[in-house]
């Protein structure tokens, strides 16, 4: 079932409800550190300013448990978003209530407020149907512009589907659906690309897209453990001891089906700790030295991963290719971001730190598809049922 976009509803002069994900990292003195989920929401926002409608923002920020811990609040990003928009945030120190109640009565078209978080409330980690009725008063329709979130349970993404006769999608939300249905149904090549250091998770995805995917290519801390695992040498390298059999289960069937997966031809490594040490190495062989620790792919992996990808009609990327909160280990991955933004090849790129890596090394762009939605991403394209995706079709039937 397709699921309608703001741009298919007729929202002027009407109380509009966006719900995004606007959890973002906050520094020590609450400035908010990045911007790119505030940002992958703003066309929606404009769109619906632009259509004259009265425009209430609802988000989960950290994890306050169910009560207010002003280190939590909202406020930051409500003055990040001032900025951006140009114009006045009505900012009212709760998400529901009277004062939520009267600012969505008494808002002019064209005008935005953005509620307390949504977490300070238990009743909403409960998906509390009560708590989802008072969110509800506020507007007339519902947008859901945190795809993101679609695998969790929560008031403001489950019940209150029920207290909304329309409902529709907001514009990153629907390109995500978009972009990667389109790796779900991959035109082939399919080659995926997978880094990173959450190698237990990593696998679960790699085996489930073993099924349509003719390429895996393995770097980052993912790496290291495959190469232990095929009886490399990978020095003080971590090794997710855990994940061995899940390697192995994972060889052994993309072997079965053919599938190639391809490890760095060569490494960098580090002779210390990654804030002490006194030089770095080129090694290939897959023969670390005991002192020695692996922080990025080496040159010929870098060219070798290339050649490979230039062959794929469709490209995944989730995950760096090395330690990349060192400039000096992240040549890997700023190699590969450069050489994806140079294809016409379609390619997503997911993971918050893979996107980070691609966007701080392309200051003129990029041709990717930026996905923000992380893990959920990674369980849609396999095939999971997300439950507010289903939550949605069933109320929009």
């Amino acid at each position: 079932m397709t699921l309608p976009s703001i741009a298919e509803l007729d929202i002027s002069d009407k109380r509009v409800l966006i719900r995004v994900d606007f959890d973002v990292p906050l520094g020590k003195d609450g400035e908010v550190l990045n911007k790119a989920k505030i940002l992958s929401a703003i066309p929606t926002i404009k769109y619906a300013l632009g259509q004259k409608a009265k425009v209430i923002i609802a988000s989960g920020l950290g994890h306050p448990k169910g009560r207010y811990n002003k280190n939590f609040s909202l406020e930051p990003v409500g003055r990040i978003l001032s900025e951006i928009l140009d114009a006045e945030i009505f900012f009212p120190d709760n998400s529901i209530g009277e004062a939520v109640k009267k600012i969505g009565s008494d808002m002019q078209p064209g005008q935005v407020a953005l509620l307390e978080n949504l977490e300070f409330h238990k009743a909403e980690l409960e998906n509390s149907p009560e708590f989802a009725k008072k969110l509800a008063n506020c507007a007339d329709i519902y947008v859901n512009e945190a795809f993101a979130l679609s695998n969790q349970k929560g008031a403001s993404l489950n019940s209150i589907f029920g207290y909304f006769e329309k409902l529709c999608v907001g514009f990153q939300f629907k390109k995500e659906l978009e972009n990667l249905d389109r790796i779900r149904n991959p035109e082939r090549p399919f080659t995926a690309v997978f880094g990173g250091s959450n190698v237990l998770e990593k696998l679960d995805i790699m085996e489930s897209m073993l099924e349509y995917v003719d390429m895996v290519l393995v770097g980052g801390v993912l790496a290291n453990t495959f190469l232990s695992v095929l009886g490399g040498e990978t020095g003080k390298s971590k090794i997710d001891e855990t994940a061995i059999y899940s390697v192995k289960r994972f060889m052994s069937s993309a072997e079965i089906r053919n599938i190639r997966v391809i490890l760095p031809e060569d490494i960098v490594a580090i002779d210390g700790e990654l804030n002490n040490y006194s030089s770095s190495f080129i090694i290939s062989g897959g023969r670390v030295p005991q002192n020695m620790r692996v922080v990025d792919i080496g040159p010929a992996a870098q060219a070798d991963f290339a050649k490979r990808l230039a062959k794929a009609k469709t490209i995944l990327w989730a995950g760096p290719l090395g330690v990349c909160e060192d400039p000096e280990f992240k040549k890997g991955t700023d190699f590969l971001a450069k050489t994806l933004a140079e294809t016409d090849t379609f390619n997503v790129i997911i993971g918050q730190d893979t996107i980070e890596a691609v966007l701080e090394s392309n200051e003129k762009g990029t041709s990717s598809f930026i996905s923000q939605a992380g893990e959920t991403g990674l369980n849609y394209i396999i095939g999971n049922r997300l439950p507010v995706i289903v939550s949605m079709e069933e109320r929009i039937k």
